[in-house]
């Protein structure tokens, strides 16, 4: 079994010493991506600020490589750990190269003055965040996106073992989400940083995490790996989601389905109905999509869009129970869309639904 390089053992935590969240009992590796996932107001922050010391433990404990985190000195902790939270710093008078300079004070005498060396990490931090062209100009006067570059690189310039991040990518466009995430991975696989965040956009925490801890109520509702949580009952329960559908195989929220009997039959195959899945939903058009087979793609999104899905065993040929179903559903519809369906030998009886519905004047191509 791998040693764990964080352990969270029994740990409560909360404010003012009333216990929000007990029995928190999670180990972390050395060079994981941990990612907190769970409704507003579930506690993420409350774990972060506990483990950052800046609450105080209700009880339990926690350890980092066996040192006991209530018995290690601000500095030490300082030089181990470094915090990037969402509360928006307004500094006076100092540019961002500043900023990333008071990363190195842990390292500095008293009167904080940065050697060669010192000065060297600061420039080497803001290369590594893609932010050089930022040194000289006012912090208060960047983007939302560059602030999160540039105190990023300060947490980078203290040269810690742990990163700890609250909702990193808040404020951010897609562009710096990603550039964002992507450092972070990289700061982890390639250099054995442990990063622990929250995250709100739950598709680029599958993506980018290595555990995945769910924050509900007075405790964890599950931890594991990505491909364990982000199950669509886990993901339901967790945000209770009665509007709408979570799609693991797309890692995507969904909104309900369009109510009613079906007025398009859609006949598609390997991704081509997808947008006309989406184009009838965004009209609150009821449909209904067929012949599928469970590992075609449009399937997956079908089941969830769709009023009623007609699908066959996959690498089955069509049988006559399923056609006459599809032929039953289609002549409900108003229309028929061949969304670019592709045929071969097991699905060859779609030629006689398109001919049927050509037939019958129903039949729409894109």
């Amino acid at each position: 079994m791998t040693d764990q390089y964080i352990n969270m053992d029994n740990l409560a935590v909360g404010y003012n010493g009333k216990a929000l969240i007990h029995d928190i009992c999670i180990g972390i590796e050395k060079g994981e991506i941990v990612t907190l996932i769970g409704p507003n107001g579930a506690g993420k922050s409350t774990i972060l600020k506990s483990i950052t010391r800046q609450l105080k433990l209700i009880s339990g404990n926690v350890t980092i490589a066996e040192e006991n985190l209530t018995k290690l000195s601000f500095r030490d902790l300082s030089t181990k750990m470094a915090v990037v939270l969402t509360d928006r710093m307004k500094p006076e008078l100092m540019t961002c190269h500043d900023i990333v300079a008071t990363g190195r004070y842990p390292y500095t005498g008293k009167l904080g003055i940065l050697s060669r060396e010192d000065e060297q990490k600061v420039d080497e931090a803001m290369e590594a965040v893609h932010a050089q062209e930022l040194g000289e100009r006012d912090f208060n006067a960047i983007s939302d996106g560059q602030r999160q570059r540039v105190l990023l690189a300060r947490a980078i310039c203290q040269e810690p073992e742990i990163i700890v991040l609250d909702e990193p990518t808040s404020f951010l466009d897609v562009r710096y989400k990603l550039e964002l995430l992507s450092i972070l991975r990289n700061m982890a696989k390639k250099k054995g940083i442990t990063v622990i965040m929250s995250l709100h956009e739950i598709d680029l925490a599958e993506k980018v995490a290595d555990k995945i801890i769910c924050v509900k109520g007075d405790r964890i509702a599950h931890c594991g790996k990505p491909e364990t949580i982000f199950q669509e009952e886990t993901i339901r329960e967790l945000y209770g989601i009665d509007n709408g559908y979570f799609d693991p195989v797309f890692g995507s929220l969904e909104l309900p389905r369009p109510e009613g009997e079906p007025k398009v039959f859609v006949i598609s195959s390997g991704g081509s109905g997808i947008p006309v899945y989406r184009r009838l939903q965004r009209k609150n058009i009821p449909f209904a999509a067929g012949v599928l087979y469970p590992n075609d793609i449009d399937y997956q999104l079908a089941r969830l869009l769709a009023v009623q899905t007609v699908t066959e065993k996959p690498f089955e040929k069509i049988s006559d129970q399923t056609f006459e179903e599809a032929v039953k559903l289609m002549d409900s519809c108003e229309s028929v869309i061949n969304a670019g369906i592709i045929i071969g030998s097991a699905n060859n009886r779609i030629v006689e639904l398109l001919e049927k519905a050509q037939q019958e004047g129903k039949l729409k191509s894109l």
